[in-house]
């Protein structure tokens, strides 16, 4: 599969306060992914990038710092845990997206770090938004 990245932004829409303005979405299901892209969008997010590997969010890091991002913790043959490092690092905050629940291992430097059961509601995802911390 070949790494992709998928930039969306939205000018139109006008600045949220209580919003981040760049967020990078690492997930390897494009389905998933689109469904992120739309609903941020939606909250006023002004640019939206999606990579479906570490290698690339790390990539993404390094050209421009996100304002926030969401990490799915399984990334095809990978954990997005790297990634997890190294906006941690940057104090970027960010949310961890799974589909496994409480099953998924997270090391214990990011269990204080939120997490979003997929499917997630658009609520929920919002909140993650509004209530970041680095």
């Amino acid at each position: 599969m070949q790494p992709y990245v998928n930039e969306i932004m939205a000018s139109t829409l006008p600045d949220g306060p209580d919003h981040p303005s760049d967020v990078l979405i690492a997930e390897d299901d494009p389905i998933i992914a689109i469904d992120f892209e739309d609903r941020l969008l939606g909250f006023g997010v002004k640019h939206v990038r999606t990579v479906a590997s570490v290698a690339r969010a790390l990539q993404e890091i390094e050209r421009r710092a996100p304002d926030f991002a969401l990490l799915d913790v399984e990334l095809v043959r990978e954990k997005s845990f790297a990634i997890a490092a190294r906006l941690t690092a940057e104090q970027i905050p960010f949310v961890f997206v799974t589909g496994y629940g409480a099953e998924v291992s997270i090391p214990p430097q990011f269990a204080g770090i939120p997490r979003l059961q997929k499917p997630c509601p658009s609520d929920a995802l919002e909140a993650a938004l509004r209530t970041r911390a680095p």
